[in-house]
Protein backbone atom coordinates (compact mmCIF):
# COMPACT_ATOMS: atom_id res chain seq x y z
CA UNK A 1 0.00 0.00 0.00
CA UNK A 2 1.23 3.50 -0.66
CA UNK A 3 0.78 6.92 1.34
CA UNK A 4 0.82 10.29 -0.15
CA UNK A 5 3.88 11.80 0.77
CA UNK A 6 3.11 15.78 1.87
CA UNK A 7 4.87 18.24 0.05
CA UNK A 8 6.49 20.41 2.81
CA UNK A 9 7.48 16.47 3.73
CA UNK A 10 8.68 15.52 0.13
CA UNK A 11 10.87 18.85 0.16
CA UNK A 12 13.49 17.18 2.67
CA UNK A 13 14.33 14.09 -0.12
CA UNK A 14 14.51 16.42 -2.95
CA UNK A 15 16.59 18.75 -1.35
CA UNK A 16 19.07 15.89 -0.08
CA UNK A 17 22.39 14.72 -1.51
CA UNK A 18 25.42 13.38 0.10
CA UNK A 19 27.13 17.01 1.20
CA UNK A 20 23.25 17.77 2.23
CA UNK A 21 22.02 14.81 4.90
CA UNK A 22 18.59 15.77 6.03
CA UNK A 23 18.07 14.16 9.13
CA UNK A 24 17.74 14.64 13.18
CA UNK A 25 19.08 13.56 15.62
CA UNK A 26 19.17 13.26 19.72
CA UNK A 27 21.66 12.06 21.61
CA UNK A 28 20.96 10.95 25.10
CA UNK A 29 23.49 10.23 28.29
CA UNK A 30 22.35 7.36 30.91
CA UNK A 31 23.34 6.63 34.17
CA UNK A 32 23.94 2.55 33.95
CA UNK A 33 21.72 1.24 36.72
CA UNK A 34 23.21 0.08 40.51
CA UNK A 35 24.53 -3.11 40.25
CA UNK A 36 24.00 -3.85 36.79
CA UNK A 37 26.49 -6.17 35.40
CA UNK A 38 29.36 -5.73 33.15
CA UNK A 39 26.97 -6.95 30.31
CA UNK A 40 24.43 -4.40 31.07
CA UNK A 41 24.43 -3.11 27.47
CA UNK A 42 24.76 -5.61 25.27
CA UNK A 43 21.95 -7.53 27.04
CA UNK A 44 20.09 -4.57 26.43
CA UNK A 45 20.96 -4.65 22.79
CA UNK A 46 20.02 -8.33 22.49
CA UNK A 47 16.71 -7.15 24.38
CA UNK A 48 15.63 -4.39 22.05
CA UNK A 49 15.99 -6.71 18.72
CA UNK A 50 13.39 -8.74 20.36
CA UNK A 51 10.76 -5.63 19.46
CA UNK A 52 9.95 -6.76 16.03
CA UNK A 53 6.10 -5.22 16.24
CA UNK A 54 6.76 -1.83 14.59
CA UNK A 55 4.67 1.15 14.30
CA UNK A 56 3.32 1.94 10.68
CA UNK A 57 5.34 5.16 10.72
CA UNK A 58 8.58 3.64 11.77
CA UNK A 59 7.48 1.12 8.81
CA UNK A 60 7.62 3.41 5.92
CA UNK A 61 10.50 3.95 3.52
CA UNK A 62 10.25 6.39 0.21
CA UNK A 63 8.94 5.12 -3.44
CA UNK A 64 8.62 7.04 -6.04
CA UNK A 65 7.24 5.75 -9.40
CA UNK A 66 4.68 5.71 -12.22
CA UNK A 67 2.06 4.71 -9.70
CA UNK A 68 2.92 8.07 -7.20
CA UNK A 69 2.91 10.04 -10.54
CA UNK A 70 6.32 10.99 -10.09
CA UNK A 71 6.07 12.22 -6.35
CA UNK A 72 7.46 11.36 -3.86
CA UNK A 73 5.51 8.46 -1.42
CA UNK A 74 5.62 6.14 1.21
CA UNK A 75 5.73 2.09 0.95
CA UNK A 76 5.16 -0.17 4.22
CA UNK A 77 8.03 -2.14 4.37
CA UNK A 78 6.82 -5.71 5.67
CA UNK A 79 9.77 -7.17 6.77
CA UNK A 80 12.32 -4.66 8.42
CA UNK A 81 16.01 -5.37 9.79
CA UNK A 82 15.76 -4.77 13.23
CA UNK A 83 19.80 -5.61 13.36
CA UNK A 84 20.52 -3.29 10.95
CA UNK A 85 18.55 -0.35 12.58
CA UNK A 86 19.43 -0.87 16.03
CA UNK A 87 23.59 -1.26 16.14
CA UNK A 88 25.63 -1.62 19.29
CA UNK A 89 28.89 0.43 19.04
CA UNK A 90 31.64 0.76 22.06
CA UNK A 91 34.09 3.86 22.26
CA UNK A 92 37.63 3.70 21.79
CA UNK A 93 40.28 4.14 24.58
CA UNK A 94 40.19 6.88 26.86
CA UNK A 95 36.29 6.95 26.55
CA UNK A 96 36.03 10.73 27.03
CA UNK A 97 33.12 12.43 26.38
CA UNK A 98 35.43 13.49 23.05
CA UNK A 99 35.67 10.37 21.77
CA UNK A 100 31.57 10.07 22.07
CA UNK A 101 31.14 13.57 20.06
CA UNK A 102 33.78 12.30 17.31
CA UNK A 103 31.48 9.04 17.03
CA UNK A 104 28.26 11.45 16.49
CA UNK A 105 29.54 13.54 14.55
CA UNK A 106 30.44 10.62 11.96
CA UNK A 107 27.23 9.04 12.45
CA UNK A 108 25.44 12.52 11.96
CA UNK A 109 27.45 13.03 8.64
CA UNK A 110 26.36 9.73 6.85
CA UNK A 111 22.73 9.21 4.85
CA UNK A 112 20.17 7.24 5.79
CA UNK A 113 19.49 3.78 3.57
CA UNK A 114 16.14 5.62 1.32
CA UNK A 115 15.77 1.69 0.37
CA UNK A 116 14.73 0.96 3.66
CA UNK A 117 12.63 2.53 7.01
CA UNK A 118 14.44 6.04 7.42
CA UNK A 119 15.77 5.52 11.24
CA UNK A 120 18.55 4.07 12.85
CA UNK A 121 19.09 3.75 16.79
CA UNK A 122 23.07 3.23 18.14
CA UNK A 123 23.48 2.15 21.97
CA UNK A 124 27.05 3.32 22.52
CA UNK A 125 29.15 2.09 25.50
CA UNK A 126 32.74 1.98 26.85
CA UNK A 127 32.38 5.96 28.33
CA UNK A 128 35.31 5.89 31.26
CA UNK A 129 32.76 7.27 33.55
CA UNK A 130 30.28 3.94 33.44
CA UNK A 131 28.21 5.89 31.88
CA UNK A 132 26.26 5.03 28.44
CA UNK A 133 24.83 6.83 25.18
CA UNK A 134 22.36 5.94 22.61
CA UNK A 135 22.26 8.33 19.51
CA UNK A 136 19.03 8.30 17.32
CA UNK A 137 18.42 9.93 13.82
CA UNK A 138 15.58 9.73 11.51
CA UNK A 139 15.22 11.46 8.34
CA UNK A 140 13.20 15.01 8.53
CA UNK A 141 10.61 13.40 5.67
CA UNK A 142 9.20 11.02 8.42
CA UNK A 143 8.88 13.22 11.45
CA UNK A 144 9.74 17.04 12.57
CA UNK A 145 12.26 17.75 15.23
CA UNK A 146 9.19 18.15 17.96
CA UNK A 147 7.26 15.15 16.73
CA UNK A 148 11.18 13.13 16.95
CA UNK A 149 11.31 14.17 20.64
CA UNK A 150 7.49 12.83 21.49
CA UNK A 151 8.84 9.41 19.61
CA UNK A 152 11.76 8.16 21.81
CA UNK A 153 10.27 10.17 25.09
CA UNK A 154 7.18 8.36 25.30
CA UNK A 155 8.86 5.04 25.54
CA UNK A 156 10.90 6.05 28.36
CA UNK A 157 9.55 5.53 31.80
CA UNK A 158 9.29 7.76 34.62
CA UNK A 159 9.50 4.82 37.10
CA UNK A 160 13.07 2.75 37.15
CA UNK A 161 11.59 -0.54 38.00
CA UNK A 162 9.18 -0.24 34.59
CA UNK A 163 10.41 -1.22 31.35
CA UNK A 164 10.88 0.70 28.53
CA UNK A 165 9.70 1.18 24.97
CA UNK A 166 11.95 1.45 22.09
CA UNK A 167 11.03 4.28 19.56
CA UNK A 168 9.86 2.13 17.09
CA UNK A 169 7.55 0.08 19.27
CA UNK A 170 3.78 0.54 18.84
CA UNK A 171 2.25 3.66 21.32
CA UNK A 172 0.94 1.91 24.66
CA UNK A 173 -2.49 2.05 24.85
CA UNK A 174 -4.37 3.08 27.69
CA UNK A 175 -4.61 0.68 29.99
CA UNK A 176 -1.90 -1.74 28.66
CA UNK A 177 1.25 -2.71 30.78
CA UNK A 178 4.71 -1.63 29.82
CA UNK A 179 5.40 -5.53 29.02
CA UNK A 180 2.56 -5.52 26.66
CA UNK A 181 4.26 -4.07 23.56
CA UNK A 182 7.54 -6.35 23.68
CA UNK A 183 8.63 -8.25 20.82
CA UNK A 184 6.26 -10.98 21.14
CA UNK A 185 4.32 -10.25 17.60
CA UNK A 186 5.64 -11.42 14.64
CA UNK A 187 7.22 -8.90 12.32
CA UNK A 188 4.83 -8.20 9.88
CA UNK A 189 2.03 -7.52 12.27
CA UNK A 190 1.94 -4.12 13.29
CA UNK A 191 1.10 -2.48 9.51
CA UNK A 192 -2.15 -2.11 10.97
CA UNK A 193 -4.35 -1.35 14.81
CA UNK A 194 -5.09 1.36 16.31
CA UNK A 195 -1.98 1.21 18.68
CA UNK A 196 0.39 3.02 16.57
CA UNK A 197 1.30 6.71 16.53
CA UNK A 198 0.75 8.68 13.32
CA UNK A 199 -0.72 5.85 11.05
CA UNK A 200 -2.43 7.21 8.19
CA UNK A 201 -5.17 5.78 6.01
CA UNK A 202 -3.73 4.13 2.52
CA UNK A 203 -4.47 5.47 -0.93
CA UNK A 204 -7.84 4.32 -2.81
CA UNK A 205 -8.35 2.31 -5.27
CA UNK A 206 -7.11 4.67 -8.07
CA UNK A 207 -3.79 5.74 -7.66
CA UNK A 208 -3.19 9.79 -6.66
CA UNK A 209 -6.67 10.15 -5.58
CA UNK A 210 -6.11 10.94 -2.00
CA UNK A 211 -3.51 13.13 -3.08
CA UNK A 212 -5.47 15.48 -5.70
CA UNK A 213 -8.20 16.02 -3.53
CA UNK A 214 -5.87 16.52 -0.71
CA UNK A 215 -4.02 19.08 -3.15
CA UNK A 216 -7.70 20.78 -3.84
CA UNK A 217 -8.27 21.08 -0.11
CA UNK A 218 -4.74 23.09 0.32
CA UNK A 219 -5.75 25.34 -2.68
CA UNK A 220 -9.13 26.25 -1.51
CA UNK A 221 -7.83 27.33 1.94
CA UNK A 222 -4.12 29.10 0.87
CA UNK A 223 -6.72 30.67 -1.82
CA UNK A 224 -7.52 33.01 1.49
CA UNK A 225 -3.72 33.71 2.38
CA UNK A 226 -2.49 36.58 -0.06
CA UNK A 227 -4.80 39.03 1.63
CA UNK A 228 -3.33 37.94 5.03
CA UNK A 229 -0.16 37.72 4.20
CA UNK A 230 0.28 41.11 2.46
CA UNK A 231 -1.03 42.81 5.54
CA UNK A 232 1.84 40.68 7.43
CA UNK A 233 4.58 42.19 5.00
CA UNK A 234 3.57 45.66 4.64
CA UNK A 235 3.54 45.42 8.50
CA UNK A 236 7.02 44.32 8.67
CA UNK A 237 8.32 47.10 6.49
CA UNK A 238 6.53 49.43 8.31
CA UNK A 239 7.84 48.04 12.16
CA UNK A 240 11.32 49.46 13.11
CA UNK A 241 11.02 46.18 15.56
CA UNK A 242 10.43 43.49 12.87
CA UNK A 243 13.33 41.52 10.92
CA UNK A 244 12.96 41.38 7.54
CA UNK A 245 14.76 38.75 5.00
CA UNK A 246 17.86 39.47 3.22
CA UNK A 247 18.41 42.01 5.99
CA UNK A 248 21.27 39.70 7.00
CA UNK A 249 24.89 40.29 6.61
CA UNK A 250 27.43 37.75 4.71
CA UNK A 251 29.48 35.49 7.01
CA UNK A 252 31.79 32.91 7.36
CA UNK A 253 28.30 30.48 8.00
CA UNK A 254 26.85 31.35 4.64
CA UNK A 255 28.75 29.50 1.83
CA UNK A 256 28.44 26.14 0.58
CA UNK A 257 29.45 22.84 2.54
CA UNK A 258 30.23 18.99 2.80
CA UNK A 259 29.05 16.63 4.48
CA UNK A 260 30.68 16.02 7.57
CA UNK A 261 29.75 17.43 10.56
CA UNK A 262 31.22 18.39 13.77
CA UNK A 263 28.78 18.08 16.88
CA UNK A 264 29.23 19.94 20.07
CA UNK A 265 26.70 20.18 23.08
CA UNK A 266 26.52 20.95 26.88
CA UNK A 267 23.88 21.83 29.40
CA UNK A 268 22.94 24.86 31.11
CA UNK A 269 20.60 25.06 34.41
CA UNK A 270 16.96 26.28 33.44
CA UNK A 271 16.85 27.95 37.06
CA UNK A 272 19.49 30.47 35.52
CA UNK A 273 18.17 31.18 32.46
CA UNK A 274 14.35 31.65 34.14
CA UNK A 275 16.44 34.11 36.48
CA UNK A 276 17.58 36.53 33.89
CA UNK A 277 14.18 36.29 31.68
CA UNK A 278 12.38 37.53 34.48
CA UNK A 279 15.01 40.01 35.70
CA UNK A 280 14.77 41.26 32.10
CA UNK A 281 11.24 41.03 30.68
CA UNK A 282 11.61 38.43 28.38
CA UNK A 283 11.64 34.62 27.55
CA UNK A 284 13.39 31.64 28.40
CA UNK A 285 13.45 31.09 24.61
CA UNK A 286 14.84 34.78 24.38
CA UNK A 287 17.62 34.01 27.08
CA UNK A 288 18.32 31.25 24.95
CA UNK A 289 18.40 33.45 21.64
CA UNK A 290 20.58 36.36 23.11
CA UNK A 291 23.00 33.57 24.68
CA UNK A 292 23.55 31.93 21.02
CA UNK A 293 23.87 36.11 19.65
CA UNK A 294 26.79 36.60 22.43
CA UNK A 295 28.59 33.46 21.58
CA UNK A 296 28.29 34.46 18.07
CA UNK A 297 29.67 37.35 18.72
CA UNK A 298 32.44 36.39 20.58
CA UNK A 299 33.44 33.18 18.11
CA UNK A 300 33.50 36.06 14.86
CA UNK A 301 35.40 38.16 16.63
CA UNK A 302 38.14 35.24 17.05
CA UNK A 303 37.77 34.26 13.80
CA UNK A 304 38.42 37.76 12.79
CA UNK A 305 34.90 37.60 10.99
CA UNK A 306 32.46 39.81 12.70
CA UNK A 307 30.60 41.97 9.82
CA UNK A 308 29.40 44.83 11.32
CA UNK A 309 25.74 44.46 10.69
CA UNK A 310 24.16 42.40 13.00
CA UNK A 311 23.69 38.51 12.28
CA UNK A 312 19.73 37.28 12.12
CA UNK A 313 18.66 33.80 12.98
CA UNK A 314 15.71 31.73 11.63
CA UNK A 315 13.78 30.53 14.52
CA UNK A 316 11.49 27.28 13.92
CA UNK A 317 8.06 27.65 14.95
CA UNK A 318 5.74 24.44 15.65
CA UNK A 319 2.46 24.26 13.45
CA UNK A 320 1.32 21.38 15.79
CA UNK A 321 -1.99 21.52 16.99
CA UNK A 322 -1.60 21.03 20.55
CA UNK A 323 -5.08 19.47 20.68
CA UNK A 324 -4.39 16.74 18.19
CA UNK A 325 -2.51 15.09 21.38
CA UNK A 326 0.40 12.97 20.71
CA UNK A 327 -1.44 11.00 18.83
CA UNK A 328 -0.20 12.28 15.47
CA UNK A 329 3.45 12.46 15.55
CA UNK A 330 4.76 12.18 11.75
CA UNK A 331 5.15 14.37 8.88
CA UNK A 332 6.48 18.38 9.69
CA UNK A 333 4.46 21.04 11.34
CA UNK A 334 6.82 23.65 10.88
CA UNK A 335 6.58 27.75 10.40
CA UNK A 336 9.17 29.83 10.90
CA UNK A 337 10.05 33.37 12.21
CA UNK A 338 13.41 35.61 12.07
CA UNK A 339 15.16 37.28 14.50
CA UNK A 340 17.60 40.07 15.17
CA UNK A 341 20.96 38.40 17.16
CA UNK A 342 22.24 41.74 18.03
CA UNK A 343 25.09 40.52 17.35
CA UNK A 344 26.74 44.14 16.88
CA UNK A 345 26.25 45.04 20.41
CA UNK A 346 28.66 44.24 23.01
CA UNK A 347 26.36 45.55 26.11
CA UNK A 348 24.53 42.14 27.44
CA UNK A 349 21.35 43.62 28.55
CA UNK A 350 20.58 45.67 25.25
CA UNK A 351 21.57 42.36 23.29
CA UNK A 352 18.92 40.53 25.34
CA UNK A 353 16.17 43.59 24.85
CA UNK A 354 16.47 43.70 20.99
CA UNK A 355 16.08 39.81 20.54
CA UNK A 356 12.89 39.73 23.02
CA UNK A 357 11.63 42.93 20.74
CA UNK A 358 12.20 41.20 17.58
CA UNK A 359 10.44 38.11 18.21
CA UNK A 360 7.76 39.83 19.79
CA UNK A 361 6.99 41.65 16.74
CA UNK A 362 7.69 38.28 14.41
CA UNK A 363 5.22 36.48 16.80
CA UNK A 364 2.70 39.51 16.71
CA UNK A 365 2.94 39.35 13.13
CA UNK A 366 1.68 35.85 12.51
CA UNK A 367 -0.88 36.67 15.72
CA UNK A 368 -4.07 35.23 14.02
CA UNK A 369 -3.10 33.54 10.80
CA UNK A 370 -4.32 30.33 9.81
CA UNK A 371 -1.79 27.26 9.22
CA UNK A 372 -1.41 27.72 5.26
CA UNK A 373 -1.20 31.40 5.80
CA UNK A 374 1.98 31.19 8.61
CA UNK A 375 3.24 28.31 6.17
CA UNK A 376 2.81 31.03 3.23
CA UNK A 377 5.04 33.44 5.23
CA UNK A 378 7.48 30.96 5.97
CA UNK A 379 8.24 30.84 2.09
CA UNK A 380 8.47 33.94 2.08
CA UNK A 381 11.25 34.69 4.69
CA UNK A 382 13.11 31.38 3.81
CA UNK A 383 13.02 31.11 0.58
CA UNK A 384 15.77 32.80 -0.80
CA UNK A 385 17.64 29.59 0.49
CA UNK A 386 16.71 28.15 -2.75
CA UNK A 387 19.06 30.71 -4.48
CA UNK A 388 22.15 29.16 -2.61
CA UNK A 389 22.69 26.14 -4.99
CA UNK A 390 22.73 28.08 -7.95
CA UNK A 391 26.33 28.99 -9.30
CA UNK A 392 27.07 32.36 -8.98
CA UNK A 393 23.80 33.76 -7.53
CA UNK A 394 23.91 32.50 -3.81
CA UNK A 395 27.53 34.51 -4.06
CA UNK A 396 26.13 37.66 -5.04
CA UNK A 397 22.43 37.65 -3.00
CA UNK A 398 22.74 38.44 0.94
CA UNK A 399 21.20 35.15 2.12
CA UNK A 400 17.69 35.73 3.80
CA UNK A 401 19.38 34.32 7.47
CA UNK A 402 22.42 33.53 8.87
CA UNK A 403 21.77 30.18 10.53
CA UNK A 404 19.02 28.05 12.22
CA UNK A 405 18.16 28.22 15.88
CA UNK A 406 15.40 26.04 17.15
CA UNK A 407 14.21 25.11 20.83
CA UNK A 408 12.14 21.56 21.33
CA UNK A 409 10.74 21.23 24.16
CA UNK A 410 11.33 18.23 26.21
CA UNK A 411 10.14 16.53 29.62
CA UNK A 412 9.93 17.74 32.93
CA UNK A 413 10.34 14.76 34.68
CA UNK A 414 13.09 12.42 34.88
CA UNK A 415 12.98 9.82 32.69
CA UNK A 416 14.92 6.19 32.59
CA UNK A 417 15.20 3.30 30.34
CA UNK A 418 15.13 0.06 32.17
CA UNK A 419 16.27 0.99 34.95
CA UNK A 420 18.96 3.66 33.84
CA UNK A 421 18.79 7.21 34.48
CA UNK A 422 18.44 9.76 31.14
CA UNK A 423 21.07 12.53 32.35
CA UNK A 424 21.43 14.54 29.62
CA UNK A 425 19.91 15.20 26.15
CA UNK A 426 21.45 17.41 23.08
CA UNK A 427 19.23 17.28 20.06
CA UNK A 428 21.42 17.06 16.09
CA UNK A 429 19.66 19.12 13.27
CA UNK A 430 20.55 20.32 9.57
CA UNK A 431 23.05 22.39 8.46
CA UNK A 432 22.49 23.24 4.78
CA UNK A 433 24.13 24.66 2.00
CA UNK A 434 24.08 28.71 2.99
CA UNK A 435 23.99 27.61 6.40
CA UNK A 436 26.92 26.09 7.85
CA UNK A 437 26.28 26.01 11.45
CA UNK A 438 22.53 25.02 13.25
CA UNK A 439 22.23 25.84 17.17
CA UNK A 440 19.24 23.29 18.37
CA UNK A 441 18.16 23.34 22.16
CA UNK A 442 15.78 21.10 23.63
CA UNK A 443 14.53 21.16 27.57
CA UNK A 444 15.04 18.45 30.27
CA UNK A 445 13.57 18.40 33.72
CA UNK A 446 15.63 21.20 35.31
CA UNK A 447 18.53 21.86 31.83
CA UNK A 448 18.30 22.98 28.44
CA UNK A 449 20.62 21.35 26.61
CA UNK A 450 22.83 22.94 23.52
CA UNK A 451 23.24 20.93 20.41
CA UNK A 452 25.50 22.39 17.45
CA UNK A 453 25.95 20.91 14.19
CA UNK A 454 28.25 22.34 11.76
CA UNK A 455 29.78 21.88 8.57
CA UNK A 456 33.29 20.31 9.70
CA UNK A 457 35.16 22.07 6.83
CA UNK A 458 33.60 25.46 7.04
CA UNK A 459 33.84 25.94 10.71
CA UNK A 460 36.50 25.62 13.16
CA UNK A 461 36.75 24.98 16.19
CA UNK A 462 33.53 24.89 16.70
CA UNK A 463 33.24 23.30 20.38
CA UNK A 464 34.38 26.65 21.57
CA UNK A 465 31.30 28.29 20.92
CA UNK A 466 30.07 26.24 24.48
CA UNK A 467 32.77 27.91 26.13
CA UNK A 468 31.16 31.57 24.58
CA UNK A 469 27.91 30.54 25.94
CA UNK A 470 28.80 30.08 29.34
CA UNK A 471 30.18 33.60 29.16
CA UNK A 472 27.49 34.99 27.21
CA UNK A 473 25.01 33.86 30.45
CA UNK A 474 27.28 35.03 32.68
CA UNK A 475 27.33 38.45 31.28
CA UNK A 476 23.02 38.15 30.66
CA UNK A 477 23.57 37.48 34.36
CA UNK A 478 25.72 40.40 35.46
CA UNK A 479 23.65 43.07 33.25
CA UNK A 480 20.31 41.53 35.05
CA UNK A 481 22.25 42.37 38.47
CA UNK A 482 22.03 38.51 39.67
CA UNK A 483 25.92 37.91 39.61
Amino acid sequence: MLLPMPVMDSLFLLAESREHPTHVGGLQLYRTPDGASPDYLSEAYHDLLTYTDISPTMRRRPVRSPLTLGQWAWEEDTDVELDYHVRLSALPSPGRVRELLELVSRLHGSLLDRHRPLWEFHLIEGLRDGRFATYVKVHHALMDGVSAVRTLSRGLTTDPSLPALPPWAPRRRTGDSPASSSGSSSSGSSSSGSSSSGSSSPLSAIPGLDSVRSLVRGAAEIATAPPALGKAILGMARDNGATSPFEAPRTMFNVSIGGARRFAGQSWSFPRIRAVAKAGGATVNDVAVAMCGGALRRYLLDQNALPAQSLVAMVPVSLRDASAGEGNVDGNAVGAILCDLATDQDDAGTRLARVSASTRSAKEMMRGMTVPEMLGLTSFLTGGLALAPIPGVGSRVRPPFNLVISNVPGSRETQYFNGAELLETYPLSIPADGQAVNITLTSYVDKIGFGIVGCRRTVPHLQRLLEYLEEALTDLEVSAGLA
